[in-house]
């Protein structure tokens, strides 16, 4: 049996791992500074983590939830701790995608109303109506395109009043930092004048801070800089370092009822130990602190290089835009450099999400190579 051929690979075989260096099979050491799409957030291999996780797979790695699992009430409660959203309840899933179909069904449960509001440039995941909100038609099926979504442009509150007074929208979805759109992202004037016309049009207001959560952006939730309080928070890359888990963060107004959710997979014993980890280390660690400081460093560092016209984002959710397509720049910087960033749908720009323990060397290991690069592509 072949596998099904659904990415374009690049011919590294990363066999091992610690904190934000990836070594190959051939021996070969790589700066990371993608964490395979954001999901790497307290280093790999973190001794803590590792310690953690094997210590729960030596006990019971997963049953059901038909019984009781202690493990998600402490994952529950430190993760309100850690976030500030104390009141909210918890689902837990396997992955974003999941985090984002349950929130969406929720909301149209509540509201009894189907229509969803999402952004241009948005993703919110692959499965049916994460992916039936995602502005992407190459990856829409007709399948997932019978669900009624209208693209919004961001920044633009008069264009979603207007179709909020029409009565048949569920709920508003949006990212805070949008990542495989491209970094782009909503004032504070338009994230508080959405929290204000969902409430006045009884319209669900869904955060998915998929990949901006979990400190990536300098606050714990990305929506936080804008001091807004959304109804329903999804989050997933950064929970678990690498094992799969997501959650969805339901506010009091929603009313829990047996069967309304489920999952097989979610919030399972040895999803929970990896998640519980992750929070004690980022505590342990101080990692959003040291996010905003590199965050910073980043921003004053970057600017040596005159070819770049814009650096995006916040905190350690990063991109560096340029006039021209990065595709080989990227490939070159993996390649020859061994250093790992990500892509765009803006294909001008490379994409910055390291593990949250980077320190300020390695950023000063990516500019030089970076600088190096463009060197030798005008040559």
């Amino acid at each position: 049996m072949n596998l099904f051929d659904v990415y374009p690979l690049y011919p590294i075989t990363p066999v091992k791992a610690l904190d934000c260096t990836i070594t190959d099979d051939k021996g070969i050491e790589y700066l990371d500074l993608y964490s395979g799409h954001g999901v790497i957030s307290i280093g790999h291999t973190q001794p803590d983590y590792v310690d953690k996780v094997k210590a729960q797979l030596d006990n019971l790695s997963f049953y059901s939830n038909a019984i009781l699992n202690p493990l998600q009430v402490e994952l529950a409660e430190k993760l309100g701790k850690a976030s500030g959203l104390i009141d909210f309840s918890l689902f837990l899933c396997s992955s974003g995608a999941e985090a984002n179909e349950n929130a969406l069904k929720v909301a149209s449960f509540h509201t009894n109303k189907s229509r969803v509001i999402a952004f241009d440039n948005s993703f919110h995941g692959r499965t049916s109506a994460a992916v039936a909100v995602t502005d992407n038609k190459k990856i829409v099926a007709p399948l997932n395109a019978q669900q009624v979504v209208t693209f919004l442009p961001l920044n633009h509150i008069d264009l979603v009043e207007a179709e909020l007074k029409k009565g048949d929208v569920c709920a508003v979805i949006i990212e805070p930092i949008q990542g495989v759109g491209g970094l782009d992202q909503g004032t504070t004037e338009f994230f508080q004048a959405l929290e204000k016309s969902c409430k006045a049009n009884d319209v669900v207001l869904i955060l998915d801070e998929v990949q901006s959560g979990y400190g990536r952006s300098g606050k714990f939730f990305a929506h936080q800089h804008h001091g807004i309080n959304p109804d329903i928070v999804t989050t997933a890359k950064g929970m678990g370092n690498g094992f799969p888990i997501g959650g969805v963060l339901i506010s009091p107004k929603f009313k829990a009822s047996y069967g309304l959710l489920g999952t097989t997979f979610g919030g399972s014993h040895l999803a929970c130990a990896a998640g519980i980890a992750v929070l004690d280390v980022m505590e342990k660690q101080n990692l959003i602190e040291n996010t905003n400081k590199v965050s910073e460093y980043f921003f004053e560092a970057i600017k040596v290089i005159p070819e770049i016209i814009k650096v995006k984002g916040r905190g350690l959710m990063l991109g560096v835009e340029f006039d021209f397509d990065v595709s080989a720049l990227r490939k070159k910087m993996i390649i020859e450099k061994h250093i790992f960033t990500g892509g765009a749908n803006n294909k001008n720009l490379l994409r910055i999400l390291p593990p949250l323990t980077i320190t300020t060397e390695a950023i000063d290991t990516f500019i030089v190579a970076l600088q190096e690069s463009l060197v030798e592509l005008k040559s």
